[in-house]
């Protein structure tokens, strides 16, 4: 009798450990599959080091309506991007004429907006995305990597 009830409780221990187990992977297996979705409404900052003078780095936010706001070093656009499953295209507005007011004396400098001009290039030339991990990777002649911004 005493060894009928020990079965038995271990049966019922086993059963819970294996539903609790399946909770536990089935959660686990949802947020893998959300980390693979493009990250809208989100700042995304170019994985890069700043340029001096200034701690300005491009970014990248996508809104779920496919507008896009792009911040190179000096200048920002507009933009529009379109997604498909892991195909992307990017189309920005062109860079303005004018410098920002807000900009710092001498944080515009000739190697700043030719980097804008390169950063504006790459992204107008990407054709694929892939996530890996937090990093959002876009693919095309010029491999771009951008992390989630911290605010």
């Amino acid at each position: 009798m005493v060894a009928t009830r020990l079965v038995e409780g271990s049966r019922r221990i086993g059963l819970r450990a294996i539903a609790v187990s399946a909770l536990l992977l089935g959660s686990l297996a949802a947020s893998i599959a959300s980390d693979n979705r493009f990250p809208l409404d989100q700042q995304l900052l170019l994985d890069v080091t700043p340029m001096r003078p200034g701690k300005r780095i491009p970014s990248l936010t996508v809104a779920a309506d496919g507008n896009a706001t792009i911040a190179l070093w000096c200048k920002s656009v507009a933009g529009r991007v379109e997604l498909a499953d892991t195909a992307i295209r990017i189309e920005a507005g062109a860079l303005p004429d004018a410098l920002p007011q807000w900009m710092s004396a001498g944080q515009c400098t000739p190697a700043r907006m030719r980097a804008d001009e390169d950063v504006l290039s790459a992204l107008t030339q990407v054709t694929a995305w892939r996530r890996q991990g937090p990093v959002l990777v876009l693919l095309g002649p010029t491999t771009l990597k951008f992390r989630p911004g911290d605010n």
